[in-house]
């Protein structure tokens, strides 16, 4: 706490301190105010506005400080001003005074509460962030609820100053108002609990639900507005349509089938998505014989004298569709109209909330699910539309490999294709803005993979930016600058692999005023709804992840709250999403990583354990890499993991399966794993936890009681 906070806790403390030791309390009883009732309204009108000011002022104090006493003051204050200058000396005061509370919380309280326990506060946060204005105006109309324990706990919250400041204005006014009365009729009160009667809490209570009952009525209103100038089918055709057969897409429409609504799935490419026909299941596939020659060439680190691997470029592309072809059926229109789904393929256009029009027919559904992913992102960087450049999409074509190869791009799917086409001879060097690869994880995972690219014979160009593309008699080039320096880059063919981008165009959004966030992805809320209520949306088109496994997640939410909404809802829960960038090394986490903890201002404990000194690992060959464990300081609770090296993609399972369930690193330690494998490294990092806390106190007093046991009473046991 820096010197600030303390001067003012201190002076804080002096008037609480001072409130007490002069025994003020004992002035703001009922007793007291009727014993003097007269004195003070003679004195009143003797001095109309230095007693206003004064009861203004120590109302402003009473209430700033939590002190006892403002219930009887707003009686004083109606019994000495009458009821409409009493309602507006109070009603100015107590807001004043609360929000000085409010902040005096904020300043000495927020941010050391805020970095301890943040993680569990997040969910709040982001509640109070979004409707904080509704939950403050249902406390202050609730007189059950004590005032200035909502002042301090508000304090702690990331509400705005003016927000609180305006909602307690006319959130207590209906409160001031009955206690300023009461005040008026002083002589008839014999305590503060006969001010309010059954019925009067009552009313206040539903006053309370009354912002609550509002928000829901404002979202229907708003719906109602989006739907209007639309006319509703009297009847529908089906339950739901999907839009787009992705991973997402087929997702919901199996569970709508399954809960037996009738769906139709729409689908104007290949069912499967990206994921099967150009994401996951070929880059894994590549990936996979790009490894397999990687490890013909360690063959001396086997004990193998000599091996060699002939390939043909072609063959192994051939062999790459050849896997897309065998995972096919499981994504097929044979296999989901054998589910219950009615499948089209065509482009589908939204023609209203209600109505989806599909090669050249309009289907009625009482509501849609949004499934149209994403696609590569193509910056607009001078020269390269001149150029026949590549993207995730279209590589696959490929059948003769480029002798240089430019990757524009050091995430995720850059560094996996790039070392894949590295490992088939390929001269590659990527170029990325950024100042390391994988920027979104931690500095030393970074570093692990890029000292593995570098063995690699990959070039690195980090920390540049591509400015234009050219090409001249020998070929074509990139210009690359950083600090002020140009680079000239050659190369046959160029990988753009700079991110993706939602496919939110061209069938019927931008007609119906779909809203769109600033990353251009549909905006929706927790419940996976679009401004248009009849409309859901999940998948890439939403994020804010784009996995496979995060839209088949959101496709269960979107599709139950579309087809169950009336009865219940369910929020969409991202709080532990587990992810993989499938490099060699392996690079998996779940959870949070050292730089977010930094950035969000969370306090973490790092645990570490090298698969160098796993057993398994140096069995295999594969010793390098580690795990890495982020836990609340001095507990076992898991913030986050990361593991970098074999297998990091399924050794993750075992954090994420603890961290979704609410086990400790203590749990895992506990539980036994097979030897010798990959999984027992989960183990051992959970060991040097609790290395790490072990009770030396009490350990030290078992070693002198094994001391003492050696020196004489070895026999006795």
């Amino acid at each position: 706490m820096d010197g600030r906070r303390i001067t003012l806790l201190l002076l804080v403390l002096a008037a609480v301190t001072a409130f007490f030791w002069f025994d003020v309390g004992s002035w703001l009883t009922l007793e007291n105010l009727k014993a003097r009732q007269g004195e003070l309204q003679a004195w009143q009108a003797a001095n109309p506005w230095l007693s206003a000011g004064i009861a203004f002022l120590v109302y402003v104090l009473v209430t700033a400080l939590s002190l006892p006493g403002a219930t009887v003051m707003t009686l004083a204050i109606g019994a000495v001003f009458g009821l409409w200058k009493g309602l507006v000396l109070v009603s100015f005061a107590s807001t004043i005074g609360a929000t000085l509370a409010f902040l005096l919380a904020r300043f000495l309280l927020r941010d050391w509460v805020q970095g301890r326990f943040g993680d569990k506060l997040k969910a709040i946060n982001e509640g109070i962030e979004k409707d904080g204005a509704f939950y403050l105006f249902g406390l202050r109309l609730v007189p059950l609820f004590p005032f200035f324990v909502i002042n301090l706990v508000m304090g702690l919250t990331p509400m705005r100053t003016w927000t609180y400041a305006w909602v307690s204005q006319l959130g207590m006014l209906a409160g001031t108002f009955v206690y300023v009365n009461a005040g008026t009729q002083l002589g008839r009160l014999e305590s503060l609990s006969g001010i309010l009667s059954p019925q009067l809490i009552l009313s206040f209570a539903l006053l309370g639900v009354f912002p609550l009952v509002a928000r829901r009525l404002l979202a229907w209103l708003r719906g109602r507005k989006a739907l209007s100038g639309y006319p509703r089918p009297r009847r529908f055709d089906r339950n739901l349509v999907v839009i787009g057969a992705g991973s997402g897409g087929l997702v919901a429409a199996l569970i709508a089938a399954a809960v037996k609504a009738r769906v139709t799935l729409i689908e104007k490419h290949r069912m499967g998505g990206d994921c099967l026909n150009t994401g996951c299941v070929p880059s894994k596939a590549l990936i996979r014989s790009a490894r397999f020659l990687a490890r013909v060439r360690r063959h001396r680190d086997y004990g193998i004298r000599s091996a060699g691997a002939d390939f043909d470029f072609a063959e192994v592309m051939e062999r790459v569709q050849g896997v897309v072809k065998q995972v096919e059926p499981h994504d097929s229109v044979e296999r989901f109209e054998g589910l219950g789904v009615d499948v089209i393929q065509g482009t589908a256009r939204i023609v209203s909330p209600w109505e989806v029009e599909v090669n050249g027919e309009r289907l009625t559904t009482r509501n849609m699910v949004i499934a149209t992913g994403a696609r590569p992102l193509v910056p607009p960087i001078p020269g390269l539309e001149g150029i026949d450049y590549l993207t995730s999409d279209d590589l696959w074509q490929l059948r003769e490999l480029p002798r240089r190869l430019l990757v524009l791009g050091g995430g995720p799917i850059g560094c996996e294709l790039a070392q894949a086409f590295a490992r088939f001879g390929a001269e590659v060097t990527i170029v990325e803005m950024a100042p390391r690869l994988l920027v979104r994880e931690d500095e030393d995972v970074s570093a692990l993979v890029t000292e593995r690219f570098l063995e690699e014979g990959i070039r690195l160009l980090v920390g540049h930016t591509a400015a234009a593309f050219r090409t001249t008699d020998h070929g074509h080039e990139l210009v690359a600058r950083s600090a002020g320096e140009e680079v000239t880059v050659a190369f046959d063919r160029v990988l753009v692999a700079v991110g993706r981008v939602a496919n939110t165009e061209g069938f019927g959004l931008e007609e119906l005023g779909v809203r769109l966030t600033g990353r251009r992805t549909i905006e929706t809320d927790e419940f996976l709804q679009t401004s248009i209520p009849t409309i859901y949306a999940c998948g890439d088109v939403v994020g804010p992840y784009q996995f496979t496994h995060t839209a088949s997640h959101q496709a269960w939410y979107a599709t139950v709250n579309a087809l169950f909404g009336g009865f219940r809802r369910f929020k969409v829960d991202y709080s532990v999403i587990p992810f993989a960038t499938f490099v060699d090394p392996e690079v998996a986490r779940v959870g949070l990583n050292e730089q977010e903890a930094v950035q969000q201002g969370i306090p973490y404990e790092v645990t570490l354990y090298g698969l160098d000194d796993l057993d398994r690992a140096i069995a295999d060959g594969e010793a390098y890499g580690f795990v890495k464990v982020l836990t609340v300081p001095g507990k076992d609770r898991i913030l986050g993991a990361t593991i970098v090296g074999e297998h990091a993609g399924d050794l993750i399972a075992e954090f994420v399966t603890a961290m979704r369930h609410g086990l400790g690193l203590n749990r895992i330690l506990g539980t036994i794993h097979i030897y010798p494998t990959w999984t027992e490294a989960n183990k051992f990092a959970a060991g040097n936890w609790k290395r790490a806390h072990a009770p030396r106190t009490l350990l030290k007093w078992v070693e002198g009681y094994h001391r003492w046991r050696r020196g004489g009473g070895e026999g006795s046991g």
